[in-house]
Protein backbone atom coordinates (compact mmCIF):
# COMPACT_ATOMS: atom_id res chain seq x y z
CA UNK A 1 0.00 0.00 0.00
CA UNK A 2 1.21 3.03 -1.05
CA UNK A 3 -0.09 6.74 0.57
CA UNK A 4 0.81 10.10 -1.27
CA UNK A 5 -0.25 13.54 0.19
CA UNK A 6 -0.55 16.40 -2.43
CA UNK A 7 -0.14 19.50 -0.51
CA UNK A 8 -0.48 22.08 -3.61
CA UNK A 9 -3.86 20.54 -3.87
CA UNK A 10 -5.08 18.63 -0.92
CA UNK A 11 -5.67 15.57 -2.45
CA UNK A 12 -4.99 12.19 -0.51
CA UNK A 13 -4.30 9.53 -2.94
CA UNK A 14 -4.28 6.01 -1.48
CA UNK A 15 -2.96 2.83 -3.58
CA UNK A 16 -3.91 -0.66 -2.22
CA UNK A 17 -2.81 -3.08 -5.22
CA UNK A 18 -0.54 -1.89 -8.55
CA UNK A 19 -3.68 -3.76 -10.52
CA UNK A 20 -5.32 -2.09 -13.91
CA UNK A 21 -8.07 0.22 -13.26
CA UNK A 22 -11.08 -0.78 -14.84
CA UNK A 23 -13.31 2.12 -13.86
CA UNK A 24 -13.08 5.78 -11.31
CA UNK A 25 -16.68 5.56 -8.99
CA UNK A 26 -17.58 8.35 -7.17
CA UNK A 27 -18.90 7.68 -3.66
CA UNK A 28 -19.69 11.30 -2.70
CA UNK A 29 -18.28 14.49 -3.81
CA UNK A 30 -14.41 14.24 -3.67
CA UNK A 31 -14.27 11.01 -2.92
CA UNK A 32 -13.43 8.79 -5.22
CA UNK A 33 -12.31 5.23 -6.03
CA UNK A 34 -10.75 2.91 -8.53
CA UNK A 35 -11.94 -0.94 -9.26
CA UNK A 36 -10.13 -3.43 -11.63
CA UNK A 37 -11.75 -5.81 -14.08
CA UNK A 38 -13.07 -7.49 -10.89
CA UNK A 39 -14.70 -5.09 -8.77
CA UNK A 40 -11.87 -4.83 -6.57
CA UNK A 41 -10.83 -1.62 -5.26
CA UNK A 42 -7.32 -0.78 -6.60
CA UNK A 43 -6.98 2.87 -4.99
CA UNK A 44 -8.78 5.99 -3.46
CA UNK A 45 -8.64 9.21 -3.99
CA UNK A 46 -9.53 12.37 -1.57
CA UNK A 47 -9.81 15.39 -2.64
CA UNK A 48 -9.86 18.79 -0.02
CA UNK A 49 -8.45 15.97 2.36
CA UNK A 50 -7.62 18.03 5.36
CA UNK A 51 -11.45 18.84 5.77
CA UNK A 52 -12.95 15.03 4.19
CA UNK A 53 -10.75 13.07 6.25
CA UNK A 54 -9.53 14.81 8.80
CA UNK A 55 -5.92 14.27 7.33
CA UNK A 56 -4.17 16.47 9.95
CA UNK A 57 -1.66 13.78 10.75
CA UNK A 58 -1.26 10.37 9.64
CA UNK A 59 0.06 7.11 11.10
CA UNK A 60 -0.08 3.38 10.64
CA UNK A 61 -0.74 0.41 12.61
CA UNK A 62 -0.93 -2.94 12.14
CA UNK A 63 -2.66 -5.36 14.39
CA UNK A 64 -1.40 -8.72 15.16
CA UNK A 65 -5.06 -11.30 15.30
CA UNK A 66 -5.52 -12.24 19.06
CA UNK A 67 -5.74 -15.83 19.68
CA UNK A 68 -8.79 -17.03 21.58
Amino acid sequence: MKVKYFSDTDTAHIEFTEKAVQETKEISENIYIDVDGKGNIVSMTIEHAKDNAGLWEFSYQEMSRQKA
